[in-house]
């Protein structure tokens, strides 16, 4: 478990096992996805999700799974910046 912390937007602390609230997707962390990517992580902004790195840059990284049935399922991972998450 990595030892490295930031903060969030209102300059509270942030390390591995913290929640957050998504704010913001930047747009880089699109690219050129698809529909249903983009939607997908799109549909993440405003949810608490448990931060599960920090990184060396201070971007805490967090994920969100969709289970599609049948066994199948998907993630994404976003690294945020401060300005796009809230401790909760």
């Amino acid at each position: 478990m990595s030892e490295l912390g930031t903060l969030d937007i209102n300059g509270k602390a942030v390390k591995v096992g913290s929640v957050v609230r998504l704010l913001a997707v930047d747009d880089s962390a699109l690219g050129d996805s698809d529909n249903q990517t983009r939607e997908r992580v799109l549909s993440m902004v405003d949810l608490c999700l448990t931060v599960y790195e920090v990184d060396a840059y201070g971007r805490a990284w967090v994920e969100k799974w969709w289970f599609e049935g049948e066994g199948n399922s998907t993630s994404h991972s976003l690294a945020l910046e401060p300005s796009h998450m809230e401790v909760e």
